[in-house]
């Protein structure tokens, strides 16, 4: 039976990601009253307690109320600058003693609900690219552009620090291009592109594998040996993403899947109805980032993605392809040559 975590669940430790948004609150002098309002947490000022967790919940309704305290294009990046390496200390010792670039997001990749509980980060390689793309992990629509920002920029703030340069990354956001974009620019470069069809970073995989100057492989195997005994309970939504990824050749169903997790098909739905989600938006999310993948790296043809997906035949793949993304399969092929 596949294990999962809830929203509701008391599962990100306090002293990670929640410390860093009530501190970086703190540090703009925004109101202890105002930071915890709606969250259930203490509005004293205080940081949070060692050893407590919070939940989902609770840590997006503090991003909630910090983002419109401050008020400012560029809080979700600056929240972002010092998210990475976090405060667990053996992922974090590992991070820092990664080999590569290559290595650090594996790590990520592997840890997510210690590192980064929020936005699940996903690793392609193919074709001489790497693609990283962000999926919701808790069900968060209203935060999705700040999230991602915040994201991207942990991401390229590691990279530089541990690799000694600033990589030329390339950024695809799946939202409409916003009227003022200095600050993408400036914490992320100017390599920017919008109504796309995933929040993706992009880059020459050669990247991947340059040497960092202060890796230490011996230390960093130890520390991820140390990380083995915590726990690493992925979201509901996270674990029914790698089920459709691993059986989407196969034509999953709603029944299929309570089976695997262990509950019945009305009770799954109204799990992911805690999301705002359901179970054919899941479904067609992770169809539609296989296509993108199959399109872009592989560059299949709508026949070979129908068929790939389990579908009789192209025409009834590009009529549901334009029902995920808004487009026809020849489009999206355009714009991604382009």
């Amino acid at each position: 039976m596949i294990r999962y975590s809830l929203p509701g669940e008391a599962t990100i430790p306090a002293r990670g990601l929640p410390w860093h948004f009530h501190d970086y609150a703190l540090q703009r002098e925004v109101q202890p009253a105002a930071i915890a309002r709606g969250t259930g947490m203490p509005g004293d000022g205080g940081p949070p307690l060692p050893g407590a967790l919070v939940s989902p919940q609770q840590c997006l309704q503090l991003l909630a109320n910090i983002l419109r305290e401050l008020d400012s294009p560029e809080a979700s990046f600056m929240l972002g600058q010092h998210l990475l390496p976090g405060t667990e200390p053996a992922l974090s010792d590992a991070l820092r003693r990664a080999a590569s670039l290559q290595h650090a997001l594996e790590i990520l990749c592997q840890w997510p609900s210690r590192l980064l509980p929020l936005l699940r980060p996903r690793l392609h390689v193919a074709g001489g690219q790497l693609v990283l793309y962000w999926v919701d992990s808790q069900g968060a629509p209203g935060l999705r552009a700040a999230l991602v920002e915040m994201h991207m920029t942990a991401v390229v703030s590691l990279a530089r620090w541990l690799g000694g340069r600033r990589l030329p990354w390339r950024f695809c956001f799946n939202r409409a291009r916003p009227r003022h974009i200095e600050q993408h620019e400036v914490h992320l470069g100017g390599e920017l592109r919008f109504d796309c069809q995933l929040d993706a970073m992009l880059l020459d995989a050669a990247s991947l594998t340059q040497a960092w100057p202060e890796a230490a492989p011996d230390a960093c195997v130890a520390s991820l040996a140390a990380a083995s005994a915590l726990d690493a309970t992925p979201s509901l939504t996270d674990a029914l993403y790698d089920y459709l990824l691993a059986e989407i050749r196969c034509n999953p169903t709603l029944e299929g899947a309570s089976a695997a997790f262990g509950v019945s098909p009305a009770t799954l739905k109204r799990h992911l109805a805690r999301y705002g989600t359901h179970f054919v938006a899941e479904l067609d999310q992770v169809r539609t980032h296989v296509a993108l993948h199959l399109f872009q790296s592989r560059h299949a043809d709508n026949e070979a993605v129908a068929d790939y997906l389990g579908f009789h035949d192209a025409a009834n793949f590009r009529r549901s392809f334009k029902r995920w993304t808004g487009l026809t399969p020849t489009l999206l092929r355009a714009s991604l040559a382009s």
